[in-house]
Order: structure tokens, then C-alpha cells, then sequence
């Protein structure tokens, strides 16, 4: 049994559909730990991770983000601490990441944690060596296909999956420009993050800036956000670009779906192509792709920033965070 007897949890109480999120849409919950069924562990959470798709569970959105109900526990991915177990294979003190979900501590059956390697980059597989990274990687190299000498145009490149497909585009030989919100954020990209130019979204022109910095047009774009930089993106898109579409946090908080760029037909003009993507169906190739990138990451071939806030109350406020920009880095939260 836990070290205490009640699990505090955040369960869904509202739907913002065609809205930004609000506290209410989540109520704080209390039930009581009871006995740990047969072939069951319990948790410790320890950590969550936040993703923009969060917001999509929410709203009842149908398709690889699944739905939600009232009164559910609000999904997440988390890290924690097996304290006890009725499944055999799975010893106390073990580390473990999965969907946990918000709250406190989590039954489940092995077969849905992983055992994490306890070493400095724990926390990481949270980030850059999980999902986040496997998204870049994937996205960029299966999708977008970069090779030595492209331009690479990446927005929402200060953000946690944009972060790394800068970093691994400079790795394959390219020239990267990102798109973020602010100077600190885009001062981070060039002089630690060691790509070739960074727009300010926030205080510059995206379409200006894209003629300046890529005159012979973009090669390889990887869309983050959507809306008005995607459209100003394919402006500049140079004869069989390739854009990669992997999330439009620009639409995520209108009730109304935006038309589609007006620029699109560019696509025709330069024989261009426009993929969406998920990571689902690379699973065979994971492995072997985390340990590419755990050498890149212990060799300092790409650095990584992880926000971390502080206190289970603060959930709804982290996953927030998102929306608005103030995240900066992987966005986690330490129970």
C-alpha cells in the first residue's frame, strides 16, 4: 500500500472547443487508494509531460487523438516510482514512464509502463529521447528528406519537437532557419542551438525575412503552426520542396476552421508536396533511432531546453502554457 491513503486527481470539466482553456475546464478530485488488483502496479508520479494534442482530448476530437468524458481523468504521459507491485516482473523502486494521466498515483498493468534506465538522461525520455524527439526525427528524415545543402525552414522551432528538427537538419548538412516568438527564444536557436538564422515572429516580418534569408527558396519545410506562417512559407517554397505538416497550434483555439493558405497553388507550380504526419507507424525503428539520438545528444550535437514548473496544483496552468508561448523548451511538470 502507498504512503498515504487518498489520490488526488484532475479530471476533465469542460470542453474548449473553438476556445482558449480555462481553469474550470478541470476539477480538482479526491478518491480513496484501495487494495492493487492482481498483475497491477501502483505509481508514484513523479513527473508529467504536455503536449498541444492534450488540448484535442478535450475537445472530443475524433481520430489519433481519441476523445474524452466528462469526469475522466485528464490523459498525459508521466514519470514515477513503482511502490508497489502485484506483478512479478516489475520491482519496487523501479522507474517508469507511460500514460499515467493527472494525478498523483497511477494503477496500471506492466505491459503499459516502460522501465526506464536510471542514468542522467532520465528525465530527458520525457522530451528528446521520447516522443518529442521520435516526432523530429521521424518527420524530418522519413518525411521531409532533407539532404546536404537544403534550406530547412522550421517553425515553432523554439518549441520541444521544433527544437530537434533544427538540430537534426544541421546534423544532416542543411541550412536551418527557424521561426519563434521573441529574442530570447530565437537568440537560443542560433547561439546554443547552432542553427543558421532565427525570425522573430513576434517582432518581424515572417515573409520579409524568409526573402532575405532564402533566395533560392526553401527546400524542406516543417510546419509547427500553421495559419499565416505556413501560408508566407509557401511563398518562398523553391521546385520540389517538401512541406511537413506535423501540428497548427495557430488553429487550435478557433471555433471556426481558417481557409486554406491562399498560397497553396504554388504547390502545383513547383511540383512541391505536402505530407501531414504521425509518429505511429515507425514503431520497429525506435529503438534505433533513440540510440542515434542519445549519441548526438552525449556527443553535444544537440542541446535541449526542458521547462519545468512546480506543484500537482498547477496542471491546468502548466498544459496552458503552451498556447499562450510562454513555454520555452520541453514543457514538464514536478509533482
Amino acid at each position: 500500500m502507498s504512503e498515504r491513503s487518498i489520490n488526488r486527481q484532475w479530471v476533465i470539466n469542460g470542453s474548449p472547443r473553438g476556445r482558449a482553456l480555462e481553469p474550470s475546464d478541470f476539477a480538482l478530485n479526491e478518491v480513496e487508494l484501495g487494495p492493487l488488483e492482481k498483475g497491477r502496479v501502483r505509481v508514484k508520479v513523479e513527473y508529467l509531460s504536455f503536449e498541444p494534442s492534450q488540448k484535442g482530448k478535450l475537445e472530443n476530437i475524433s481520430g489519433y487523438s481519441g476523445g474524452a468524458k466528462i469526469g475522466d481523468v485528464m490523459i498525459g504521459r508521466g514519470m514515477g516510482e513503482v511502490i508497489e507491485s502485484q506483478d512479478a516482473k516489475l520491482a519496487l523502486g523501479s522507474k517508469v514512464f507511460g500514460y499515467v494521466g493527472w494525478q498523483e498515483f497511477a494503477d496500471m498493468p506492466r505491459s503499459a509502463l516502460t522501465v526506464l534506465p536510471e542514468d542522467d538522461l532520465m528525465l530527458t525520455r520525457l522530451g528528446p529521447l521520447g516522443s518529442t524527439g521520435l516526432t523530429a526525427y521521424f518527420g524530418l528524415l522519413k518525411v521531409g528528406r532533407p539532404e546536404p545543402g537544403d534550406t530547412v525552414v522550421v517553425s515553432g522551432a523554439a518549441g520541444a519537437v521544433g527544437s530537434m528538427v533544427c538540430q537534426i537538419a544541421k546534423i544532416a548538412g542543411c541550412r536551418v532557419i527557424g521561426v519563434a516568438g521573441g529574442p530570447k527564444k530565437c537568440a537560443w536557436l542560433v547561439e546554443e542551438a547552432g542553427i543558421d538564422a532565427a525570425i522573430d515572429y513576434k517582432n518581424e516580418s515572417i515573409k520579409g525575412r524568409l526573402k532575405e534569408l532564402c533566395p533560392a527558396g526553401i527546400n524542406v519545410f516543417f510546419d509547427n503552426v500553421g495559419g499565416d506562417v505556413l501560408n508566407d512559407a509557401l511563398t518562398r517554397i523553391a521546385p520540389h520542396a517538401r512541406i511537413v505538416i506535423c501540428g497548427g497550434i495557430s488553429r487550435y483555439e478557433q471555433e471556426t476552421l481558417p481557409p486554406g493558405p491562399a498560397n497553396y497553388f504554388n504547390i502545383v507550380f513547383r511540383q512541391a508536396t505536402i505530407q501531414g504526419f504521425l509518429l505511429s507507424g515507425y514503431e520497429s525503428e525506435h529503438a534505433a533511432a533513440l540510440a542515434r539520438m542519445e549519441e548526438w545528444i552525449r556527443a553535444g550535437r544537440i542541446v535541449y531546453k526542458e521547462d519545468i514548473q512546480h506543484g500537482f496544483e498547477n496542471a491546468p496552468t502548466t498544459l496552458m502554457r503552451l498556447f499562450s508561448g510562454q513555454n520555452f523548451g520541453k514543457q514538464l511538470l514536478k509533482l
